[in-house]
């Protein structure tokens, strides 16, 4: 009888990231990985619940909330340029 392969947490993780974060097909993912389709396909399924379609597709609310985290990233980094700016501009040559 042939042994099955264990999976850690993490890279079930990391799998289901590349999904439903990066945008990945599931078949593109699994065919890299070298782990059966069934299996990330009931990953991604447990991670996200029922929302996720089964073309792979990202559900509306994840791709909110990454845009959230991005922009959060790019007001961030826009407040940082605005103050090297002015700090620049007040320094005496």
């Amino acid at each position: 009888m042939a042994k099955r392969k264990r999976y850690t947490k993490e890279f079930k993780k990391e799998a289901t990231k590349l999904v439903i974060e990066q945008g990945y097909k599931q078949s593109v993912v699994s065919k890299n990985l070298g782990i059966p389709a069934k299996n990330l396909s009931r990953w991604v399924q447990n991670a996200e619940g029922p929302l996720v379609k089964k073309s792979g597709q990202v559900p509306e609310h994840a791709e909110l909330a990454r845009l959230k985290k991005e922009n959060h990233q790019l007001r961030l980094e826009r407040e940082i340029l605005k103050k090297a700016a002015a700090f620049f501009a007040n320094e005496p040559n």
